[in-house]
């Protein structure tokens, strides 16, 4: 039997200098697992609902060109969610964003979490223990559109917290200066949607930028290396900062 593929990957992260910055992709990946069938169609895989467009290519761009480590996600984020608590119901979703997904109802939620969720955030503790980040980059990405919603969004990037949004506020002010229309906590609240920063970061006193970028601006490899380029400048920024 072919072992079963590791949740997550790890780049850049052979030489780790304490006190630098650490880039975390919840959900970076697409990828359903062979054993795994979520009874959608095949091209809803390659859309909002499965993964965060663009954010994978930003991250291999911060670790192999800026130096930035990252810890990326290889499972979609229908498969196991691994950026919610273990208790959520959205951690093995029934619907997304209008759309049923019906290999998961009555899904054996236990086993996901063992096979997905525990190993990726194991990893995760035990990298961020080894980094001794000064700041963590948590990276996602959203759709300008809800198909459940005629409401447009207008952030091209926004920051999202929890309590604590001492690096978040000079992001917000970075992002401002460079002319981009920047959310805060929008066009989701951190208070509801900040599981991985909140277990990693915020009960750990770590400062972190959860930065949610819109789709439109990172769906080609030219967007991706812009955004890589401009974050890496405005993260560095913020870590001299908090």
């Amino acid at each position: 039997m072919t072992p079963d593929p590791l949740p997550y990957r790890q780049i850049g992260t052979e030489d780790l200098r304490p006190g630098g910055l650490l880039c975390v992709v919840d959900h970076a990946s697409n990828r359903v697992p062979e054993d795994i069938e979520l009874g959608i169609e095949p091209h809803l895989l390659d859309e909002h609902i499965a993964v965060d467009i663009g954010v994978e290519g930003i991250a291999e761009r911060l670790a192999r060109r800026h130096g930035i480590p990252a810890h990326i996600a290889t499972v979609s984020r229908l498969v196991c969610d691994l950026h919610r608590r273990e208790d959520e119901p959205a951690v093995v979703p029934a619907e997304s964003d209008g759309t049923l997904i019906p290999g998961n109802i009555g899904a054996n939620v236990e086993a996901r979490l063992e096979r997905f969720h525990r190993p990726y955030h194991a990893a995760l503790g035990e990298l961020i223990a080894a980094a001794q980040p000064r700041l963590i980059l948590s990276l996602h990405s959203f759709t300008p559109q809800l198909a459940t919603s005629a409401e447009k969004r207008p952030w091209e990037v926004a920051l999202l917290y929890n309590q604590d949004d001492r690096a978040a506020r000079h992001a917000i002010r970075l992002f401002g200066e460079q002319g981009l229309t920047v959310g805060d906590n929008e066009p989701y609240s951190g208070t509801q949607l900040n599981a991985t920063m909140d277990r990693h970061a915020e009960a750990q006193g770590i400062p972190y930028c959860l930065v949610e970028i819109r789709q439109d601006q990172v769906a080609n490899e030219a967007g991706q290396a812009r955004w890589a380029m401009m974050l890496a400048d405005v993260m560095g920024r913020v870590a001299l900062e908090v």
